[in-house]
């Protein structure tokens, strides 16, 4: 009897996760058929921003034979108001489909994968944390589409969800080497993701998983990269529109490392935004010396129990978010690593190590948090520049706090 109530009562609150989960869900999904279709009167549309500047037109552009990497081709073509980032070339393939029929149709083809990506996110990370698997699907995926990055995705129409659920699969590492390996080629969609995970799975150990999930990528871009150098004219034609485009990148007021109205939540922009003041070579330090150190650090967790290294997972997120240029919403790729230690600090919560990584629990948390009426208090008391560096500022913490459990951790 004790039995069957608990399993009637766990159904009602699933029942009720999930109705708040859809009405959110639907809320999210509402941009994407009301954003209107882009002309050159509305380039400041936020709405859809994300898919209409880095898949839709950039696929478009490609299909007509021209190079979306290069800038001046781009904004000459087509209504968009960003340049195409250096996404992988298969991007220009596997998102093809979502850039064959009219804007509309595919914006919400588009919004709706993704929306069932935050779903199979949500189901990973209670498998990670070992919750009740409907019940805690359930519940982390509705709080990913009632949070300001679940949202964030949805709105602007960013990868992020299919990039998170690669880098979820890619740290299964030595118990499923091959998903681990396909998950890390995904993860490569953005090389800012692709990199730094690549690198610390290889000094973890995972090398069959780091040196596979790259060749995977690399060979899946290569006949796009082949086709772009004919159009290009040759190599050096090809490498000029790469430098234009990081060129482009680096002087936008979003994209620069020095500017303050960037939200940017990688360390060296984070420095500058709270001081004012940016070290030479600060990207390049920031990047090496945030890889090194969480590197070491998680293969020190490693050789500890499954609590540890569900620390190291963590921190390998929060490394990769801090070390390379990185937007709040990119904190997404470590939602399973922090629902499963969320879950270890309040079962472990007497003790010290795990009441300060409970802290860098919730400093990632609070780019989640950081929802429209958070940011209009934000501003009212502060103002813009602290709104937009709060959350840069909250990761880097994270990341500062991590570091401090691992060097404290025996192996």
């Amino acid at each position: 009897m004790i039995t069957t109530t608990k399993s009637h009562t766990r159904t009602l609150i699933t029942v009720a996760i999930a109705a708040i989960g859809a009405l959110s869900a639907a809320r999210a999904l509402r941009p994407s058929w009301e954003a209107p279709t882009p002309t050159e009167a509305n380039l400041a549309e936020e709405r859809l921003q994300d898919f209409r500047d880095a898949t839709y037109f950039p696929i478009r552009e490609f299909l007509a034979g021209g190079n979306p990497y290069d800038p001046a081709a781009m904004f000459e073509h087509w209504p968009v108001r960003q340049n195409f980032n250096l996404y992988q070339p298969y991007h220009l393939v596997l998102h093809l489909p979502f850039a064959l029929p009219d804007y509309r149709i595919g914006a919400i083809a588009f919004t709706l994968a993704s929306l069932v990506l935050l779903a199979v996110l949500g189901l990973l990370a209670a498998r990670q944390a070992k919750l009740p698997l409907v019940l805690g699907t359930v519940a982390i995926a509705a709080l990913l589409v009632t949070s300001q990055v679940g949202k964030a995705q949805l709105y602007v129409g960013q990868v992020n969800p299919l990039i998170a659920v690669g880098a979820a699969a890619a740290l299964l590492g030595s118990s499923h080497p091959r998903v681990a390996a396909l998950g890390l080629a995904v993860a490569w969609l953005k090389p800012q993701f692709g990199l730094p995970l690549a690198v610390l799975l290889f000094a973890r150990g995972s090398r069959r998983v780091s040196l596979g999930g790259t060749a995977i990528a690399a060979l899946a871009s290569l006949p796009v990269v082949g086709l772009l150098v004919y159009r290009s004219g040759g190599v050096g034609a090809f490498l000029d529109v790469i430098d234009a485009n990081l060129a482009h990148a680096s002087q936008t007021t979003y994209g620069a490392v020095d500017s303050f109205t960037s939200q940017r939540v990688d360390l060296p922009a984070v420095f500058f935004r709270v001081t004012g003041w940016l070290p030479p070579a600060a990207e390049l330090i920031a990047l090496v010396g945030v890889l090194a150190a969480t590197a070491l650090l998680a293969r020190k967790l490693d050789r500890g129990d499954e609590d540890s290294r569900s620390v190291a997972d963590l921190l390998t997120g929060a490394g990769a978010v801090v070390a390379l240029v990185h937007q709040p919403g990119d904190v997404l790729i470590a939602v399973p690593a922090m629902a499963a230690v969320a879950v270890v600090c309040w079962r472990r919560r007497k003790e010290q190590d795990w009441r300060i990584t409970g802290l860098a629990v919730a400093a990632l948390a609070v780019p989640f948090v950081h929802l429209y009426f958070v940011n209009s208090a934000v501003v009212g008391l502060f103002g813009s520049r602290v709104d937009v560096t709060v959350d840069g500022v909250a990761i880097v913490a994270a990341w500062a706090l991590l570091v401090v459990v691992a060097a404290r951790k025996r192996a």
